[in-house]
């Protein structure tokens, strides 16, 4: 058929100095189709869609769109090609209200200069399509990470386009967000738009997907048609070896209770209301507690509040190993034997522009620095051990943060707290933007804290996650703490009920 395919990506070569991202790769996606492109992180995914939208001009190969042979030289040439893409970390202009973000570069005009009343109303239309209640005149910077999500995805859909790249669109999203962007995007396919989908969430290609390409070292190692492949067909392509378990099988064992929150509120940083409403939760040693709940429900915002990093300071009982205590900041918290990894990596967990070895140590400085003077042997020891561990991709610990991949972004503040050696690790989104290989390696190192001894708390918008590696789970909801589940109690319909506030 002479125009098959909508994107036509031949024998793509892409190369950073001496590395090679990209190999000899051949990628095609048909139109109205819903395409998953899979493979662990620095396969070379992202850096084959930036060649796509003009960002990394290719060393060799060519592109074809609709059977033409077609230069790609910048993202100019790509929009005006209407290829859009949403990255995996947003592009929002944070002091600019929701609008302005929609439509920069082509708002609505009248001879006296920009139409707010014509912005704002379209933009409100564009929110009504998502079922987002949000006022548009407000600004970025104010929203949780998931509602940015949600703005940056409505942005790409209004822009409209023929090929629509979403890089783990889902991430930050929890249940109702993703259903609802799911079924988004199953009516978009039908309008001729093809999609081309990276998630390392696996349940969501096998549910909207068509086919699913498989990428590794840099190279496309095949391309499946989702209904004739399993789960762990798929996974086995992407890691290059068979996987039995999801999650590592580790007994831990509850100890003591080390932290007990006791009524507990926090008030909300925008409207005279709680954002977080009478909570109470305790968590002993030596076990794995999850956190569950919708966008908004107060997860994120009642932990921070507890370690002191909320913009507005809670009111309730915390007691750490039956002490009551109230932490001022979050450095206190960490002195207190507590860590956080932040679900927001980029503008709260790291620096982007410092080196590796620094955004890994910087936490732990009390670990190596003795009589005021740092010793750089003893840092580079901790922060080489914790890159091994943890598998952190990189040739040179001096490198910038930002040149890793957000997987291994993910893995660096891990070890960050891992670093500190904290009795209590609060985990926020752990495995966020991180392939299924790299998730079975955090988990590990997680459930051996749990097995020696530490406290973890793991908030968390996938259930899958929650289930597999939780003891016990509480369930929030508007604010609320609705419910506390067993291990048996446990599944995907129980926690829905709580967090959905049916049951």
């Amino acid at each position: 058929m002479a125009n098959e395919y909508a994107v036509e990506m031949k024998e793509i070569t892409k190369r950073f100095g001496g590395l090679t991202a990209v190999k000899d790769v051949n990628f095609q996606v048909k139109p109205g189709e819903i395409h998953a492109l899979c493979g662990e992180n620095g396969a070379g995914k992202s850096t084959l869609m930036n060649v796509l939208t003009g960002k990394f001009p290719p060393n060799s190969g060519e592109i074809l769109l609709r059977g033409e042979k077609t230069r790609i030289n910048n993202p100019k040439d790509a929009r005006k090609e209407k290829i859009t893409i949403v990255h995996q970390e947003l592009e929002l202009i944070p002091d600019l209200s929701i609008a302005e973000n929609i439509f920069l570069g082509n708002q609505p005009v009248t001879a006296a200069g920009v139409d707010w009343k014509q912005m704002y109303a379209e933009a409100e239309k564009i929110l009504l399509k998502f079922s987002l209640s949000m006022n548009v005149r407000t600004k970025i910077k104010y929203l949780t990470v998931g509602q940015q999500q949600l703005v940056e995805i409505a942005k790409a859909i209004y822009l409209g386009g023929n090929v629509l790249i979403l890089d783990e669109p889902t991430a930050p999203l929890t249940g109702r967000e993703i259903d609802f962007l799911l079924d988004m995007l199953a009516k978009l396919k039908e309008t001729n738009i093809s999609i081309i989908y990276i998630t390392h969430r696996l349940e969501e290609v096998f549910r909207i997907a068509d086919r699913a390409s498989v990428m590794r070292d840099g190279k496309m190692i095949d391309t499946f048609d989702v209904k004739s492949i399993t789960v762990g067909e798929l996974v086995a392509a992407m890691v290059g070896r068979k996987m039995e378990n999801m999650y590592p099988q580790i007994e831990t064992k509850a100890g003591e209770v080390t932290l007990e929150i006791e009524d507990y509120s926090v008030p909300h940083s925008l409207y005279s209301t709680n954002i977080v409403d009478n909570a109470s939760m305790k968590f002993h040693a030596g076990e794995i507690v999850g956190i569950s709940g919708l966008l908004g429900a107060g997860r994120t915002e009642l932990m921070s509040a507890v370690i002191g990093a909320y913009k507005t300071k809670g009111s309730g009982t915390i007691k750490l190993n039956g002490k009551e205590v109230k932490f001022g900041s979050p450095s206190e918290a960490i002195r207190s034997g507590i860590g956080y990894v932040t679900e927001d990596r980029k503008t709260t967990g790291l620096i982007l522009n410092q080196a590796i070895r620094f955004n890994i140590s910087m936490a732990s400085l009390s670990r190596i620095i003795k009589a005021g003077i740092l010793s750089p042997k003893k840092e580079k020891e901790i922060v080489s051990e914790l890159k091994n561990s943890l598998t952190i991709k990189t040739d040179n610990i001096e490198n910038p943060v930002s040149s890793l991949s957000g997987g291994n972004q993910q893995k660096v503040v891990l070890a960050k707290w891992l670093a500190t050696q904290p009795e209590i690790l609060i985990l926020d989104e752990p495995t966020r933007g991180v392939d299924v290989g790299a998730r079975y390696e955090i988990y590990t190192i997680i459930k051996e804290l749990a097995k020696q001894g530490s406290t973890i708390i793991m908030i968390s918008s996938d259930l899958s996650e929650i289930i597999g590696m939780s003891d016990r789970v509480y369930t929030m909801y508007e604010g609320r703490v609705r419910g506390e589940l067993s291990k048996k109690e446990m599944n995907e319909d129980s926690i829905m009920r709580y967090i959905t506030g049916i049951a």
